[in-house]
């Protein structure tokens, strides 16, 4: 199911429009690297990397996520403090 929410950008707050994926199977909020670095979104290296696995198990061949994005996120007047972690492009 597609929503629209509103993510802030902690460091400018401003707020981006956008559609989100809900209950995609995910076990995390991911955002995509590209979108991120065209819309100014501040990105943080992860302390330790993380590891991506396949939905047999192998390594995903796009290697590991290294940063994350923090932002507020909004949805019908409700706010939450976000942590997503960046994906390749």
């Amino acid at each position: 199911m597609w929503i629209k929410i509103g993510l802030e950008k902690l460091d400018m707050h401003k707020e981006v429009i956008v559609k989100a994926l809900l209950d995609s199977g995910a076990t995390g909020m991911f955002i995509d690297k590209k979108f991120a670095e065209e819309r100014g979104f501040k990105m943080e290296k992860l302390e330790r990397p993380l590891e991506v696995k396949n939905m047999d198990r192998s390594n995903n061949n796009g290697g590991q996520i290294e940063h994350k994005v923090k932002c507020n996120m909004y949805f019908k007047g409700h706010m939450c403090k976000a942590k997503a972690v960046k994906t390749w492009s």
